[in-house]
């Protein structure tokens, strides 16, 4: 971030790395947001997009990251003026980078804004067509309380036609009904958290008999006091209701857990065996948007390693 400002020009209310660090104690979604926006000021040019890129991928490759499906909210740059071309190029050149260089994998998953309008979501949809080829899906985040999944009905649906695949942000802060809501009223193949699915039998139920994968995310859920704690997580207790289940990092910068550091915590405050985390990372490869030979290399590794 302070390299970026200085190469940009862009003033940070922060006198040092030390005391922007310092500020990275959230009291809630909201309070992460309000950060995690103003942090994006500094991304200009396609070079910055693509140089952040990188660095998480090289970051991710040092945990033994083999797949990565990642998230990208341009919203948040092209309402301060950042053409949407830029973004998508930059990521997406880094992306493809990560392949030849680092041997990872990845899909680009385009996330709507939910405290935005539907209208301004619909606009990013259609100016994304002509990068169709480099995005496989689109998402939903930001701040959920207040903004349901049925808003963007008409959005998911566009995006359905277009031939992108579909995954929402529901049920870490917004109740269990969001996590149907965006199953009827998105269509969505995946949910995002999740975690308070939990409090409503039926759609436990159906998450189950319908395996819809929950792309659980423990040490954010902690750090923006969803749970006191991990200990507190239900992540266990969605594993024994027998729901599809994955680990994941999420915002792992600002969060300071990358992936590993959730499938420690998990192991450290449940018990987890290598049996245990080797089944959650076969449900990320079955989860992920991946084909299916593609698949099949990935879970061969796990089974090699296993074995």
């Amino acid at each position: 971030m302070f390299r970026l400002a200085r190469k940009n020009g862009v003033p940070l209310p922060y006198a040092s790395v030390g005391e922007l660090r310092a500020a990275y104690d959230f009291p809630d979604l909201q309070g992460f947001l309000d950060l995690y926006y103003g942090g994006t000021a500094v991304l200009r040019e396609v070079r910055d997009f693509h140089d952040l890129a990188i660095a998480y991928l090289e970051r991710a490759r040092t945990e033994n990251v083999r797949h990565a499906e990642i998230f990208f909210d341009p919203q948040g740059h092209t309402r301060r003026g950042i053409p949407l071309g830029s973004v998508i190029e930059g990521i997406a050149g880094a992306l493809s980078e990560g392949v030849r260089t680092l041997g990872i994998t990845s899909r680009l998953i385009m996330c709507f804004l939910r405290d935005l309008p539907a209208g301004d979501a619909m606009a990013t949809l259609e100016a994304s067509l002509p990068y169709r080829d480099r995005i496989v899906a689109v998402g939903l985040d930001s701040a959920e309380v207040g903004n349901p999944p049925s808003k963007f009905r008409d959005v998911f649906a566009r995006a359905r036609s277009e031939g992108f695949r579909t995954v929402a942000h529901a049920g870490e802060e917004g109740p269990a009904g969001y996590v149907r809501e965006a199953l009827d009223e998105l269509g969505v193949e995946r949910i995002d958290h999740g975690v308070r699915a939990m409090e409503d039998p039926d759609v436990v139920a159906r998450l189950r008999q319908e395996r819809i994968p929950l792309t659980v995310c423990p040490l954010s859920n902690v750090r923006l006091k969803v749970f006191d704690g991990i200990a507190a997580h239900p992540i266990e207790a969605m594993r024994e209701a027998g729901l599809f289940v994955t680990v994941n990092s999420d915002d792992p910068a600002y969060f300071g857990s990358y992936v590993n550091g959730n499938y420690r915590a998990l192991r450290d405050a449940f018990g987890l065996g290598e049996r245990e985390l080797a089944e959650l990372a076969r449900n990320s490869f079955e989860a992920s948007f991946l084909d299916e030979s593609e698949k099949r290399e990935y879970l061969d590794e796990v089974d090699a390693y296993l074995a």
